[in-house]
């Protein structure tokens, strides 16, 4: 009994570790939040904080009693002062924000730049600067990028290979990534509404192959449409739109619903996912049909209908050197039946990627 109690006594005299946050640059007005992350994957993504304590004005906030372990402190001046960390329409933070260690993310934050390893009975500090993420005129990156899609057809070798400038733009409510451009419409917290563009490689070139000799080459085109972004639990991330070829080179369209994760490892960033792409009759005509004239010995007319093919795709992005980003994103795309049966068709499956090196400010 005698050292039972001993025990006891000695368990609840032991005190956990805590971390102190203060804001060396506190608002003239409103609240400011801190949150506490002890895993990278919810840093990532700013969700499920472990704890949440408000900033007095002037003050500091303690996070008390936390068991040994590596923790990162998120704080945000609330500005409207619901209680949440508002965001615009690619879940960027609109409100000024700052990270324990100084540290200040050029993308996704990485939980390990931000991280202090509190002992048992550790007293540490996270001191925050608050700034704002777009400011006056947003992120703007400059470097080179190239774009990659394989070649399904029969006879055809190699991939097609477009170099192009990698310039990006990060704004309140647009954003350039490469080939790709998104202008939000509607903010909500859980669902949001964009304007999209996208740069389409075309699908060949006649002289690719002996059996699309007499097709013509197919030209490249940008398409433009909707989409619906939303945030559901466990940090996975929705997606649903509807592109159209707008400079009518090509025809139709193409539909997508996907959804991906992130996952962080150090100052890299990896987000697979999974699509599924409908693609219109003429659209699929167009990169796998053939036409009356077109026709030939070994090239029967085909005139496939729209069909829906499945991808899968992996995003990565890694950060350096504090202005430096390697950014890749790529995916396989299984064609459906419709075009596998394609005269003109060798495999099953389209490789399309994008990769750039760039440098923000």
């Amino acid at each position: 009994m005698a050292l039972g109690a001993a025990w006891v006594l000695a368990a609840a005299g032991a005190a956990g570790g805590d971390v102190r946050v203060r804001v060396e640059n506190p608002p003239a007005t409103g609240r400011v939040v801190a949150l506490l992350f002890d895993r990278p994957d919810a840093f990532g993504d700013l969700r499920d904080p472990l704890r949440t304590a408000e900033v007095p004005a002037g003050g500091a906030a303690a996070f008390e009693d936390l068991p040994a372990g590596r923790y990162a402190v998120l704080a945000f001046h609330d500005q409207n002062a619901n209680g949440t960390l508002d965001r615009n329409f690619l879940g960027i933070p609109r409100e000024p924000l700052g990270f324990s260690n100084g540290y200040w993310a050029k993308g996704e934050p990485a939980f390990s730049q931000a991280a202090l390893d509190v002992g048992a009975e550790d007293r540490a500090a996270a001191d925050v600067e608050l700034r704002e993420i777009f400011g006056r005129r947003g992120l703007i990156g400059v470097g080179a990028g190239v774009l990659a899609q394989s070649n399904p057809y029969r006879g055809a070798d190699g991939f097609r290979l477009q170099a192009i400038p990698a310039i990006t733009y990060v704004g309140k409510r647009v954003q350039i990534l490469g080939p790709v451009a998104q202008v939000g419409i509607l903010d909500g917290e859980r669902v949001r509404l964009a304007a999209t563009a996208r740069y389409r490689l075309g699908a060949y070139e006649e002289d690719d192959s002996a059996v699309l000799a007499g097709m013509g080459d197919r030209q490249d085109s940008l398409f433009a449409g909707l989409a619906l972004q939303g945030s559901l639990p466990a940090g996975l991330r929705a997606s649903a739109g509807y592109e159209h070829d707008v400079l009518d080179r090509v025809g139709g369209g193409t539909a997508r619903f996907g959804l991906r994760r992130g996952f962080p490892f150090g100052r890299l960033s990896v987000s697979p996912g999974v699509a599924l792409n409908w693609i219109s009759a003429e659209l699929a005509g167009h990169e796998f049909g053939v036409e009356g004239d077109e026709a030939g010995a070994d090239r029967p007319v085909y005139r496939p209908g729209d069909a829906v093919n499945v991808e899968l795709g992996l995003g990565m992005s890694a950060e350096w050197a504090g202005t430096w980003r390697l950014i890749v994103n790529g995916g396989v795309e299984f064609l459906a039946n419709e075009l596998r049966e394609s005269p003109l068709v060798a495999e099953g499956w389209v490789l399309r990627g994008f990769a750039a090196v760039n440098a923000s400010f």
